[in-house]
């Protein structure tokens, strides 16, 4: 052990922890904090101010401003329903997909749900380098390696960038994924006590303190683990933030038959059931310490130190219009009468969920297992109660809902669980990195390779499910997705200075389109490129031998055959697109081209 080593195990926070150009950590002692934890009182303390900062934070904000040369390419055979569903499921890290999104998703998401890894010192994070040369750059170009996979890391409590890795993972995919989010949308990230408090400083930063909107704890578990040494946790968090809090609106959740039982109608009062509600209130207003006179003839008075809520004009309104309850003998203290019909048809939620209002870890598991035949093939799903429940609060009926840590997909099921239930149409977009399934694990030996094969697998079960369940309240229900990927970008990426080009290079330069893209691939680039939204409705058809891309009925009409003939140009004009598209080659002949 170092001299370092021996002062942080007495005085950990006079160690500071800085990064090289390269991103190497370097460890030093902060002496004016070190002589301040000795007794030394003349230390100027001018300077001081509140800040939350750990190593590599400036180049974690840089890498979310920083452009991408990548695409989405469309992969029908994994999709259901390509051409009609609103739906996507996005295979890729999704710091790119973030990115990818940024056009054409920009203020449209309403809410977003996001599971990150917990930074239990056994998770893996992902692996973004913060400083890269050329040769390391032309080793991550490509998602994996083919000798080993360097998308995760192993981030084990032992690493002293232990927090700094994980808030430099989180914090750049915080900054895009706000963007995303419509000016009233909300965001719920699940988190235990590992890095909750540093989440909570970095959400504070990135959507604002100001548009901080609850702590929820969820009981995940219910019973103990003796094992444990001092305390069996029971609950995780769920940090809940608004872009903008001002006008966010939350939708309560729906009011309960035991709610609703509680209101009775003694009087047949025509304006239905109701509840009565205390008269008093303190502490006491001298205006509205009054004498009460029921029609028994008692006289009432507030309690000590509490007075009426209504001051005397008011309340003999409310005695004229039947709004004050003296009991069935007229002689108890007045109550209030609230309607039914006039209070507010929903209830406000409280910030601890229990496990028997929306499910638990051991739940969601079994539930998932049954889903699957019996096969357990995700570990720690989270209940799809749970996030139904999110969705009520904050969504409405034609909301898109992003989750970029997607898992098992449990989103994807609950959106779709919801707009069965209400005749929603919420649009689900799922983000997962297809990390590999362990050789050892009961997916693999079950034939799924990635996460992603569950997930896809998991959403086409769980749609089939909830239609089989409720076979008259589903027939226009969307549980189809689109299956787009992540990859390098449709162009070529092998460019000349101008002295390095030769005649003989031309004719392998009259186009700069990859020879393992087709048509599709050109497509949804330029999709992405105008920012179109990537679920719309797609259909082709053939003209003259040459097939004709048509994107949202106009929207985006594109040819990327070769030698295009008159006719076709001309066919595509008469349906006047918003926008068209060809290869730089397509034409017949250059008077084509004018």
């Amino acid at each position: 052990m170092n001299n370092i080593d021996k002062i942080y195990e007495l005085f950990p926070n006079c160690i500071v922890e800085t990064a090289d150009a390269k991103g190497n950590l370097i460890r030093s002692i902060d002496f004016d904090k070190l002589r301040l934890m000795l007794g030394d009182e003349v230390i100027d303390d001018k300077a001081e101010h509140f800040d939350f900062t750990w190593v590599g934070k400036n180049n974690a904000i840089r890498k979310a401003n920083e452009r991408i040369d990548k695409t989405l390419r469309p992969c029908i055979e994994d999709s259901v329903n390509w051409n009609t569903t609103n739906n996507l499921y996005i295979e890729g890290d999704n710091f790119d997909v973030l990115k990818l999104l940024q056009n054409s998703y920009f203020g449209k998401v309403k809410m977003i749900y996001i599971d990150p890894p917990y930074n239990t010192g056994k998770d893996f994070i992902y692996h973004d380098k913060l400083v890269m040369n050329k040769q390391d750059y032309d080793e991550q170009t490509e998602q994996f390696n083919d000798d080993d996979d360097k998308t995760f890391v192993e981030n084990k409590k032992v690493n002293p960038r232990f927090h700094s890795d994980w808030c430099s993972m989180i914090y750049p995919r915080l900054i895009l994924a706000r963007n995303l989010l419509s000016d009233d949308g909300v965001i719920f990230i699940s988190i235990d006590d590992n890095e909750q408090a540093n989440l909570k400083k970095i959400c504070d930063e990135v959507f604002g303190e100001k548009n901080f909107i609850a702590q929820i704890i969820w009981e995940r578990a219910y019973a103990p683990v003796n094992l444990k040494k001092h305390f069996s946790e029971s609950h995780d968090y769920i940090i809940c933030y608004s872009k903008n809090l001002e006008i966010t609106k939350c939708n309560g959740l729906p009011r309960t038959g035991t709610a609703d039982d509680r209101y009775k109608n003694p009087d047949n009062d025509p304006r239905g059931v109701w509840e009565s509600d205390n008269l008093s209130v303190g502490p006491a207003v001298e205006s509205k310490v009054y004498e009460i006179i029921t029609p028994s003839g008692r006289k009432v008075f507030p309690p000590k130190g509490y007075c009426w809520r209504l001051d005397k004009k008011t309340f003999q309104k409310y005695v004229e219009d039947n709004r004050i309850w003296f009991g069935e003998n007229g002689d108890i203290v007045p109550r209030i009468k609230r309607f039914l019909s006039e209070v507010k048809q929903s209830v406000t939620p409280m910030t601890i969920w229990k496990y028997a209002e929306v499910g638990h870890s051991q739940d969601a598991t079994k539930f998932l297992k049954n889903l699957f035949d019996n096969e357990s093939v995700f570990t720690y799903p989270k209940p799809v109660d749970l996030i139904k429940r999110c969705l009520e609060l904050y969504s409405d009926k034609n909301s898109i809902v992003m989750d970029f840590f997607s898992g098992s997909a449990t989103t994807a099921h609950a959106v779709m669980q919801l707009n069965a239930e209400d005749g929603g149409n919420r649009k689900f977009i799922m983000v997962q990195i297809p990390e590999s399934t362990d050789e050892k694990s009961e997916a693999f030996k079950a034939g799924y390779k990635n996460i992603c094969e569950i997930g896809k697998e998991r959403i086409r079960r769980a749609g089939d499910k909830i239609k089989a369940d409720n076979p008259l309240t589903t027939t226009d229900l969307d549980i189809g997705f689109r299956v787009l990927k992540v990859d390098s970008t449709n162009m070529q990426d092998v460019y000349y200075s101008a002295d390095e080009y030769s005649q003989d290079m031309l004719a392998g330069l009259e186009s700069n389109i990859k020879d393992d893209r087709n048509a599709l691939d050109l497509l949804f680039g330029c999709i992405l490129d105008w920012g179109l939204p990537l679920s719309l409705p797609y259909t082709s058809e053939k003209i003259d031998g040459c097939t004709i891309h048509n994107y949202n009925e106009g929207d985006l009409i594109a040819c990327f055959d070769e030698n295009i003939p008159k006719s076709v140009m001309e066919m595509i004009a008469k349906k006047k697109p918003l926008r068209a598209v060809f290869r730089d080659n397509s034409f017949a002949a250059d008077e084509d081209r004018i």
